[in-house]
């Protein structure tokens, strides 16, 4: 089974990416959607006792946030892939003005995520890390290579 973890600052085209990629085969789990921990927690509890795959959705922006995901998914001997969302500070504020409603977040949300935003390695537990872009034509997705 797998676990996968984005990583990427608001408007990163995250949740976009999970709709074109990991529909149809994973779980999506997002505070955006559970809006609690007490919930994340639970429907991880429950994906991983039934050996569901799931995706993280959340901009996991530091090593300490995503920790807590690759300990549990190894204790229960799981894969841990991630994806790593480049985005300028500015194209996500551009995308972001294009949101409407609640999905539109304040600016200053995805500056104070942008300033605290670590770049993923390999040995953090990931078993597979993958360098996501955005262009005209859609994404891009590159492999690993321990730069960005």
């Amino acid at each position: 089974m797998e676990m996968i973890i984005y990583c990427g600052i608001q408007a990163s085209g995250k949740s976009s990416f999970y709709k074109e990629n990991h529909f149809n085969s994973h779980v999506r789990i997002s505070m955006d959607l559970l809006n609690t921990r007490n919930k994340e927690n639970r429907f991880i509890k429950t994906c991983l006792e039934s050996q569901q795959a799931f995706v993280v959705d959340n901009t996991n922006p530091t090593r300490l946030d995503r920790l807590k995901y690759i300990e549990i998914a190894k204790a229960y001997k799981y894969k841990v892939i991630g994806y790593y969302f480049s985005s300028t500070l500015q194209s996500s504020l551009e995308r972001n003005r294009t949101r409407i409603n609640k999905e539109r977040i304040p600016d200053i949300g995805i500056r104070g995520t942008h300033k605290k935003l670590q770049i993923p390695a390999l040995d953090e537990g990931f078993d597979k890390l993958y360098y996501v872009s955005l262009d005209a034509e859609g994404f891009i997705i590159k492999d690993w290579q321990n730069e960005v």
